[in-house]
């Protein structure tokens, strides 16, 4: 079975509300995708759609070239993390794992692999009600694992985990990808798909807004920008503006130059006598491109701290 995951034209719409409209993307073998969107955007009724938890108005949903219904020991094609608290709260979590494995043929033995894999070996017999979010998490990802599929589709993974299970999770993703299978990521936190994902698949309000590597739109964000720090950070400011220039504050001493390149902005503080201590090439985090991206695609927003309502 290929290591895939094919979208394609996908719509959906609840009453009134468009959920996706006419959306496309792939997510290939070999790659951690990060799949980004405000909230609303649709990230959530897609993956259920490709887990067949969802019927789709119109377009397809492939896990290796064929619809979920059809694959007949699902949890050896596809595994997936949508909801770390979707296990019954009285039911022991190797027990939980067990029923899973025999409902797709696979052999007891497996079941201790995927708990000791993901460090819950001295709590398996603990029923799950007793778990903490980031042990659900774990149990979850478990799960996910136990049929040893080539595709993978994980639902914020590290909500609930500490700084040590972060650094976990994100090494798993990568080792997961390095192994050869599909591995999809939703997650709001850009930090950590900054270190993880090598593709992205940004979406809003249902459509596809961004289809590409992570350092492409790294490099695509950060182009033609200049991060200046000096003490004299109005003096700067003003002087930028005056070439043409606009200047946005970063912190105290710093400002990020638009519109000037770093020599022409090292030219005109060197003139006006204005000392600093860095001028270099601006590099944009994950999280300044995504919001670059969507600030046309978020339903729900909140006026900025410390203005008026």
């Amino acid at each position: 079975m290929e290591a895939t995951i094919e979208v394609r034209g996908l719509r959906k719409q609840y009453g009134t509300t468009v959920a996706l409209d006419d959306l496309s993307f792939d997510v290939d073998a070999g790659h951690v995708t990060g799949f980004v969107g405000p909230n609303g955007a649709g990230k959530s009724t897609t993956m259920r759609i490709v887990l067949g938890l969802d019927a789709a108005d119109g377009g397809t949903a492939l896990v290796g070239g064929q619809p979920y219904p059809q694959l007949r020991t699902p949890l050896c094609h596809v595994g997936a993390l949508l909801d770390a608290a979707a296990v019954h709260p009285s039911r022991r979590a190797r027990d939980h794992l067990l029923w899973m494995a025999r409902s797709n043929g696979l052999p007891r033995r497996r079941v201790d692999e995927v708990i000791d894999l993901v460090g819950l070996s001295s709590v398996a017999r603990r029923r799950a009600g007793t778990y903490s979010l980031g042990m659900r998490q774990r149990l979850g990802i478990a799960a996910a694992l136990l049929g040893d599929p080539p595709v993978l589709m994980f639902d914020e993974p590290v909500n609930g985990l500490d700084p040590e299970g972060i650094s976990w999770i994100r090494g798993l993703l990568r080792s997961l990808a390095e192994e050869g299978r599909a591995v999809l990521v939703s997650s709001h936190l850009m930090s950590e798909l900054e270190d993880s994902a090598d593709h992205l698949v940004v979406i809003g309000r249902g459509r596809l807004i961004a289809d590409t590597t992570v350092s492409e739109l790294l490099a695509t964000a950060s182009k033609g920008r200049v991060d200046v720090r000096t003490m004299q950070r109005a003096a700067a400011m003003a002087l930028f503006a005056n070439a043409g220039g606009t200047a946005a504050v970063n912190d105290r001493d710093a400002v990020t130059v638009s519109g000037l390149t770093a020599e022409h902005v090292s030219g005109l503080l060197d003139a006006a006598g204005l000392p600093y201590f860095e001028v270099t090439p601006h590099r944009a985090s994950l999280e300044e491109a995504y919001m670059d991206l969507t600030r046309d695609a978020v339903e729900f927003a909140a006026p900025p701290v410390g203005e008026p309502r």
